[in-house]
């Protein structure tokens, strides 16, 4: 059923003969309902000239300036099919009579003084197919998808422009119209092309989908219609680093929600000028959202950081934990790059040992997002065989938000450490058992010097909860301690210049110092332990 009514006809007729197409007649005549954009372009163009033709045959097109036109349909060649509907092909049967002469030929190829032909020929099955070829070579997996357009900033100086001269000439018939009442482009799109999408690639259009479409407009030819509005807003157009040009959507619609009618109007055309040409796709994307695995990895080496070690862009050691994991990721999720974060972090030389500490890889712009339990577990045991440095548990694809799990209360929790400790000074056992009676020493400790390169200068308050001492011989005993997280070992054992208060050496009133550290435990209960 045709939506527009007598009501309408006048805007419409307004719409029509100033260049508009019928789909932003349409929108401008407030249908929000979408079967009628559904209809192919030339059958509504049809349906349209039907609307507007009048008992005898003519088509009253009034604008305000200058008088109305009539044009009469004549019988040409091809002009009008056998159902008495004007002909779609683009020679035209329709000649616009004004002076008492043929003035010009219309031609239903128009661009949309509007929409720069965003309505027209990109909502139909043949530029869907293009784009969908570009989505299917992508080699992207997904099983719903967004789709987005991003359109030139000068549509919404168009659709302005338009919405003022329908504006007044409603005024005349004592009627209103406000911008809200239009139907946005991006809607009317929407309801077009979603349908087409979703049909032609077997997938639903999901606002959540992590997998997205987006398809970039311009218009080169109407690429001035903002600039006027800089001189007279220049506040709404500043510079921004990441944006090529001030002349955003965002910007463009602040400054028209600035700038008053009468001073609109003396700058730009209403209705606006009709263009030559449609707008060109810029840019078809696809992209898929990142997705996370968690697990927790083992360090058996001494030799190992666990991120590329490279100072003055020379690299230090060959490998790291987060390339020793992330390398065999990338590959099978096929992603482009990821960032790695962890439960705290071990120095080179300390070894990582028990459970192990969680870990969280994002994985950007992966290819594939969807495995088994079994290939996750297969890929966790190819990164074990590859290498004897480090193993891997638990790996399993986790959301972003679990991920903030790693990090909750990370100063609260607790770790346990291993220490090998040397003495300057000859010890039996009985001067290190009253380490094991010692509960819960509080311990200021400012920003080691080997880290202070890194790290803001401060004292940091930490917790020794317990220690355990094994006697080893005159100058050495190893020490277990379950500390507060965050705690610098090295430093609590050696004083790091009397930096970290109290210390080992201090407290038995020694040199001491650390010759080997592991970590027995994180004691961070994320990710979920896995069977076996």
């Amino acid at each position: 059923m045709f939506p527009l009514t007598e009501e309408n006809k006048h805007v419409a007729q307004l719409l029509f003969n100033t260049g508009t197409c019928p789909r932003c007649i349409f929108r401008f005549c407030g249908v929000d309902f979408q079967a009628p954009y559904k209809l192919s372009y030339e059958d509504l163009l049809n349906e349209l000239q039907k609307f507007l033709k009048t008992e005898k045959g003519e088509l009253i097109l009034e604008v305000p300036n200058p008088p109305p036109k009539k044009i009469r349909l004549l019988e040409l060649e091809d002009g009008i099919d056998g159902t008495g509907n004007l002909s779609q092909n683009g020679e035209g049967g329709v000649s616009v009579i004004e002076d008492g002469g043929i003035a010009s030929k219309s031609s239903n190829s128009n661009v949309c003084n509007v929409c720069l032909g965003i309505l027209q020929e990109f909502c139909e099955k043949e530029f869907i197919k293009k784009v969908c070829q570009t989505v299917e070579a992508s080699g992207f997996e997904f099983t719903s998808l967004v789709f987005s357009v991003s359109f030139p900033p000068q549509l919404s100086v168009r659709e302005h422009a338009a919405w003022l001269l329908v504006k007044q000439e409603m005024g005349k018939q004592s009627l209103s119209l406000g911008r809200n009442d239009i139907v946005q482009l991006k809607e009317a799109y929407k309801w077009i092309t979603h349908p087409l999408f979703s049909e032609a690639l077997g997938v639903p259009i999901d606002g959540k989908s992590l997998f997205e479409v987006s398809v970039v407009f311009a218009h080169p030819e109407t690429v001035e219609d903002c600039h006027f509005l800089r001189a007279i807003c220049p506040d709404c157009f500043k510079p921004a680093k990441n944006k090529q040009s001030v002349f955003t959507r965002m910007a463009v619609m602040k400054a028209l929600n600035k700038i008053k009618e009468e001073d609109f109007r003396k700058q730009f055309p209403c209705p606006p000028n009709s263009p030559k040409n449609v707008c060109t796709v810029l840019e078809t994307e696809c992209t898929h959202g990142a997705v996370f695995v968690a697990g927790r990895y083992n360090k058996y080496s001494r030799n190992l950081p666990q991120t590329p070690w490279i100072i003055d862009g020379e690299r230090k050691l060959e490998s790291s934990v987060e390339e020793l994991i992330s390398d065999h990721l990338l590959t099978v999720f096929k992603a482009e790059s990821f960032n790695f974060s962890s439960s705290g972090r071990e120095d080179v030389d300390v070894r990582t040992l028990g459970n192990g500490r969680p870990f969280a890889i994002e994985l950007l712009n992966p290819h594939r997002v969807h495995f088994t339990s079994q290939e996750i577990k297969e890929l966790q045991q190819k990164i074990n065989n590859s290498s004897n440095k480090i193993q891997v548990r638990d790996l399993q694809l986790v959301t972003r938000e679990a991920i903030g799990h790693m990090k909750e209360g990370e100063e609260e929790k607790t770790k346990t450490y291993s220490a090998l400790i040397w003495t300057n000074k000859a010890i039996q056992k009985k001067d290190i058992e009253f380490l094991n009676d010692i509960k819960d020493l509080k311990i200021d400790q400012k920003t080691p010097l080997r880290v202070l390169h890194r790290r803001p200068l401060a004292v940091r308050a930490r917790v020794i909860h317990s220690m355990e001492t094994c006697y080893v011989d005159e100058h050495h005993f190893r020490l277990y301690l379950k500390t507060q997280a965050g705690t610098y070992i090295k430093e609590f054992v050696h004083g790091d210049f009397g930096r970290t208060k109290p210390n080992i050496g201090s407290l038995m009133n020694v040199t001491a110092d650390i010759l080997e550290l592991d970590v027995e435990s994180v004691d961070v209960d994320w990710p979920p332990a896995l069977d076996d």
